[in-house]
């Protein structure tokens, strides 16, 4: 049998007359979805939208909660408690069970956005609390994590399912942290270089950072950051790319490892 692998994106991150991202194109390509709860980005509408569509494509749907900065989507640092951090997340994540209730659905996964994602990837203390939120809400959810983080360690501590996450469009610093966006050579705009990127971490699993050197690490996931205008384009090459080395593209529920 193949083995195989899970392809996500970022998505649900339109708000009002704001639209971001190809967010129907994306979903006939991914096999996982991480939907906006409305924090970072994304509203009721958008998200019900979002979620009736990755049904309708049989995209499995994650919460991807963030912190609540809509102006700034995400992507700035906030000083929250980790008492804080666990509400928002366990609000976010409740506010998206509702919606795919409503579409006949359910949760199955939890990826953590922007700038919350980058810090709790290093602190021990909010990647516990992270976890602490997904076991509160449902401990059969999926924590989907970066490798080499301390989220894949909290969530294997506290007990759940942990898919481990790699970035086709990002470069990866020395300690296997993302380079800061802005940085040089952070971010992979090639729709063929990212494929490159992905193959070399599928095949040798492991993150390969920009200044050279080598981080064992299992590979689950692969992420196509859903917003840039690239996107689509990304996650066909790196979809049909692993395909063609004989991976079988799956739903995150659906691997053999979290059935």
């Amino acid at each position: 049998m193949s083995q195989q692998i899970n392809l996500n994106a970022d998505m649900g991150e339109s708000f009002g007359a704001y639209a971001i991202g190809n967010d129907p194109a994306m979903l006939r390509v991914v096999n996982s979805a991480n939907i906006a709860c409305g924090f970072h980005a994304g509203d009721p509408l958008v998200m019900r939208d979002t979620v009736g569509l990755a049904f309708a494509n049989g995209v499995s749907v994650g919460a991807h909660p963030g912190f609540p900065d809509l102006q700034g989507f995400g992507r700035r640092k906030m000083q929250m408690s980790a008492k804080e951090v666990e509400a928002i997340v366990i609000v976010q994540i409740g506010a998206l069970q509702a919606v795919a209730a409503a579409a006949g659905g359910r949760v199955t996964h939890v990826k953590p956005h922007g700038a919350l994602n980058n810090i709790a990837a290093v602190d021990e203390v909010l990647a516990a609390a992270i976890a602490r939120a997904i076991k509160a809400v449902d401990p059969g959810l999926i924590f989907l994590a970066p490798a080499c983080s301390a989220m894949a360690r909290a969530g294997e501590a506290a007990g759940l399912k942990v898919a481990i996450e790699i970035f086709a469009d990002r470069a990866y610093a020395p300690d296997g942290q993302l380079v800061p966006r802005g940085q040089p050579g952070a971010m992979i705009h090639d729709p063929q270089a990212a494929l490159a990127h992905v193959l070399r971490m599928v095949r040798e699993q492991a993150l390969f950072p920009l200044a050279g050197g080598r981080i064992d690490t299992p590979v689950d996931s692969v992420c196509v950051h859903g917003d840039g205008p690239e996107a689509e384009a990304t996650a066909i090459m790196v979809r049909d790319g692993l395909a063609a080395e004989g991976y079988a593209l799956t739903p995150l529920p659906a691997m053999k490892r979290f059935a």
